[in-house]
C-alpha cells in the first residue's frame, strides 16, 4: 500500500486488520494557531511492525481528502494509540485509548523541511499554510518524528495529567480585546488559550502561548486588567505554605496550629512575614545552622540525605503519586538540596493534577469554569448563580489537608 492513502478500500483494509498499536501524529492546518482554534490537515499513522507510515489527508490542496468521521473510524479500530503529546491530541480526537511517554527534560523538537520554512517565512500572516506545504514534505517530517519516538517508557499518571491539562486549555480566558491589543500588541478573539508544558526539568508545567507567559503575568504594569470573567466574578484560591505542607506529609510531621507560617514564626522567634522568607530560603537553599536542631528541619535533613543516597546508589529516585523517575544520567549539576526541590515540584504538580481532576468533576455541566492554574493558585470564572460550587471546591482542598486563601475580583488585576 502506497504511503498516501486516497482509496476508500485501503481505509476498509486498515479497519478490518484491527491493529493492536500505532503511532499517530496530527498535522494541523495551521502551524501557529492554538489546537483549540485549529483544524486538521492530515493524519500520519505508523502501524506496529510496519516499515513505513501512512498519511490520511483531511484538508490538503494536493490530495483526495477524507471526512473526519472516516479518520475517526480508523483510529477507533486500533487498540492502543501512541502520541507524542496526548494533551494536544485530545483537542483533535476525544479518544481514550491514546497514550504518551512521561515528561522528559530532553524535549524533542521536530526538524522541519526547507519547504516548510520557506512557506512559513514567505507568508507569516496567513493561516492554514500546512494545506499548501507539499504533502510529501509533511510525510518526511512525520517519518523523522517517528524515528525519534520511544513508546517503551509509559507512565499511566501522565495520561491522566494530559486529560486534566487538555480540559484546562479547552476553556480559555475571556479578554478585553481593546486592552489586550494595547498591552500585548496582538489582535485576538474574545477568548485566548493557555498551553501547559510538563516537559520541564522538574515536570512543573510552564504555561505560555503566542509569546504570552501566563505563569508570569505582570502584577504591576496593568496587563492583568485584560483578563476578565465571562460570568460574574473571578475567585482565586491560593494554597498556603504548599511545599512545607507536602514535605511535612512526606516526613510524617504534624504542625501545631492551623497556620503553618505562624508555627514557623514561633519556631524562629520572628514575625509572620519574616518566617515565610526564612522558610522559603531554607527549603530551596539549605537548612541554616541556627535552625538545624528544630524537629521539622532535623527530619528534612534526614530525608534529604536518604533521598540523595538512593539517587546515587540506584541512579534514580521515584516520586510519590506520579511515579515519575528523576534519572541521574539525565540531570546535570545535581546536589541533595536541588534533588529535594525537584521532588517537591513534581509532587506539587502531581497533587494538583488530582485536585484539578476533582474540580473538573464538580464543574461538569456548569457555567462556572476553572480558567487558569499557576503552581499554588487556581483561578475560577464564577457564575454567581452557582456560588454553591465554591464550597464544594474548597472541600477538595480540605480533603487534601491543604490550607487555602480566597480572593475575588472583577478582573485578574484587582483580585483581593
Amino acid at each position: 500500500m502506497y504511503w498516501l492513502i486516497e482509496d476508500p478500500k485501503h481505509i476498509e483494509t486498515i479497519c478490518n486488520i484491527s491493529y493492536q498499536t500505532a503511532y499517530v501524529e496530527v498535522i494541523p492546518t495551521s502551524h501557529n494557531l492554538h489546537p483549540v482554534e485549529n483544524n486538521i490537515c492530515a493524519l500520519y499513522i505508523r502501524f506496529e511492525r510496519d516499515d513505513k507510515g501512512y498519511i490520511i489527508p483531511i484538508n490538503h490542496s494536493e490530495t483526495i481528502n477524507f471526512d473526519l468521521e472516516v479518520v475517526e473510524k480508523v483510529l477507533n479500530s486500533i487498540e492502543k494509540i501512541y502520541v507524542r503529546d496526548r494533551k494536544e491530541f485530545l483537542h483533535y480526537f476525544c479518544i481514550k485509548h491514546s497514550y504518551q511517554p512521561p515528561p522528559s527534560p530532553h524535549t524533542y523538537i521536530p526538524q522541519l523541511t526547507t519547504a516548510h520554512n520557506y512557506i512559513y517565512n514567505k507568508y507569516p500572516t496567513i493561516q492554514n499554510l500546512n494545506t499548501i506545504v507539499p504533502i510529501v514534505k509533511h510525510y518526511e517530517v512525520c517519518e523523522q518524528n517517528f524515528a525519534n519516538f520511544d513508546s517503551s517508557n509509559q507512565n499511566p499518571f501522565y495520561n491522566k495529567a494530559a486529560l486534566v491539562f487538555n480540559q484546562l486549555e479547552l476553556v480559555g480566558i475571556k479578554v478585553d480585546q481593546i486592552l489586550f491589543e494595547q498591552y500585548f500588541n496582538k489582535e485576538v478573539n474574545e477568548f485566548i488559550y493557555t498551553q501547559y508544558n510538563l516537559n520541564t526539568l522538574t515536570t512543573r508545567p510552564s504555561n505560555a502561548f503566542n509569546n504570552i507567559n501566563f505563569s508570569a503575568l505582570n502584577k504591576y504594569n496593568g496587563e492583568r486588567n485584560c483578563f476578565i470573567p465571562r460570568n460574574d466574578i473571578f475567585i482565586e484560591m491560593d494554597i498556603s505554605a504548599y511545599h512545607p505542607t507536602l514535605l511535612a506529609d512526606l516526613l510524617g510531621y504534624a504542625f501545631d496550629g492551623s497556620d503553618i507560617h505562624m508555627d514557623f514564626a514561633k519556631m524562629y522567634g520572628v514575625d509572620y512575614a519574616k518566617a515565610k522568607e526564612i522558610t522559603f530560603k531554607q527549603l530551596y537553599g539549605g537548612i541554616w545552622k541556627e535552625y538545624k536542631e528544630l524537629p521539622f528541619f532535623k527530619k528534612v535533613a534526614e530525608y534529604t540525605d536518604s533521598l540523595w543516597e538512593s539517587f546515587q546508589h540506584n541512579g534514580h529516585i521515584v516520586c510519590p503519586i506520579s511515579d515519575h523517575k528523576f534519572i541521574k544520567n539525565d540531570l546535570e549539576n545535581m546536589n541533595p538540596q536541588k534533588l529535594l526541590n525537584y521532588l517537591l515540584q513534581n509532587l506539587e504538580t502531581a497533587n494538583n493534577v488530582l485536585i484539578l481532576y476533582e474540580i473538573f468533576k464538580i464543574l461538569r455541566g456548569k457555567n462556572t469554569k476553572l480558567v487558569l492554574y499557576v503552581y499554588d493558585s487556581f483561578l475560577l470564572d464564577v457564575d454567581e448563580n452557582e456560588i454553591n460550587v465554591i464550597e464544594q471546591i474548597k472541600q477538595v482542598f480540605r480533603d487534601k489537608k491543604l490550607q487555602i486563601k480566597t480572593k475575588t475580583g472583577k478582573n485578574y488585576a484587582n483580585i483581593k
